[in-house]
Formats: structure tokens, C-alpha cells, sequence
């Protein structure tokens, strides 16, 4: 099973259709894909600027505007399943399709180590891989990604979030990162890789 994370900068770009087709042409059955928060989000950091509530409301906010963009998809290419916990991710899988994970789970009560603006939907990626013991997270972001640029420096710089490296430091699964612009590449590893 691959984790695919479609950064919601993809929101307003054309890069979108053509990821979320690639993936449903040859993803079904193990492709899970993680949406962004985007612009979505980027309202959640406004209001909180705004009205100063906490950072654990702001983080379930930030799980409803990623909710918002895996409705997007669904609502750009129908044929993609919502899925909301693991067993509905396992399902849709088992069923052939392509799952998007729908993270109103992960809402919280109480604050804990993820809900604070250091660990965005990138880091939720990671956690998500780790929790469904997948074999490879690939991220999709708008901005250049260097070939085989660490991950250090990719944090550092902010292109993934600066928890991202606990979560993947050490995984058990291959993590890459990926232009907007690099589908075809996405494509070829899929037509590359035996189905398991």
C-alpha cells in the first residue's frame, strides 16, 4: 500500500486533475491518498490570528479543512472512496478502489503532541503510513524539489513540516517527494511495482 499526500497547494492548480487520474487509473486497490489542508487551513491560521483561540481548536479546524479538500476530490473525480478509518481505507482498497483518508478522527478533546502548527497534514501523512504499515509515503508539493535532496534540508527549509522528521525518522517505508509536475514519474513507479 502507498500513501500518496497531495499538498493543498495543488488546490487552484490544474496538476490536480491530472495526480488525482494517474492515481485512479493505477493506484486502485494500494493508493491511500492524504490531502493538505491548503487555503482551507490557511483561514484557520486568519481566524486564529484573528479571535486567539487555542491551538488544539485551530488543529480540529485544520482536520475539517482537510476534509473540505478530500470532499474536492471526490467532488473532481467521483469514482475516489472517502474513507475515515482505517477499516473504511482497508475496505476501499479491498473493493479496487483508491481511498482518501478523511482525518475527523484524529479530533481531540484535550491538546496532545499533534495538535499544534508544527505538525500539519504532512506529518499526519507520515503517522497514517506508520499506522496502515504502508510501503511507501510520497508527497506532493507546488514548490521545486531538488533530486534527492534530504529530508533535513527539505525541513529546514520548510517544504514539510518541522515534525515531519520524527515521524519518518524511523520508518519502516520509502519516503519521497515530489514536484506537482513530476505525475509521469509517479506513473511509471506504479506501472513498475507488482501489486501485492
Amino acid at each position: 500500500m502507498w500513501v500518496v499526500k497531495i499538498g493543498g497547494s495543488l488546490s487552484h492548480e490544474p496538476a490536480l486533475r491530472t495526480w488525482l487520474t494517474e492515481l485512479c487509473e493505477l493506484g486502485g486497490g494500494r493508493v491511500v491518498i492524504v490531502p493538505g489542508g491548503g487555503d482551507f487551513a490557511d483561514k484557520v491560521r486568519q481566524y486564529q490570528g484573528e479571535w486567539h483561540f487555542d491551538d488544539l481548536a485551530a488543529h480540529n479546524m485544520c482536520l475539517l479543512a482537510m476534509t473540505q479538500y478530500a470532499i474536492l476530490m471526490q467532488g473532481v473525480l467521483p469514482e475516489l472512496v472517502l474513507a475515515s478509518s482505517e477499516a473504511k481505507i482497508r475496505r476501499a482498497l479491498r473493493d479496487g478502489h483508491v481511498a482518501v483518508w478523511v482525518p475527523t478522527a484524529l479530533m481531540r478533546d484535550t491538546p496532545d503532541a499533534m495538535s499544534n502548527w508544527d505538525t500539519t497534514s504532512d506529518s499526519l501523512a507520515a503517522w497514517l503510513s506508520t499506522m496502515l504499515n504502508a510501503e511507501r509515503l510520497i508527497v506532493v508539493k507546488s514548490c521545486p524539489i531538488g533530486d534527492g535532496e534530504p529530508l533535513e534540508t527539505l525541513a529546514s527549509s520548510g517544504v514539510v513540516d518541522r515534525r515531519f522528521l520524527d515521524y519518518v525518522n524511523e520508518a519502516n517505508y520509502v519516503v519521497e517527494l515530489f514536484n506537482k509536475d513530476n505525475a509521469a514519474l509517479m506513473r511509471e513507479r506504479l506501472l513498475n511495482v507488482p501489486v501485492s
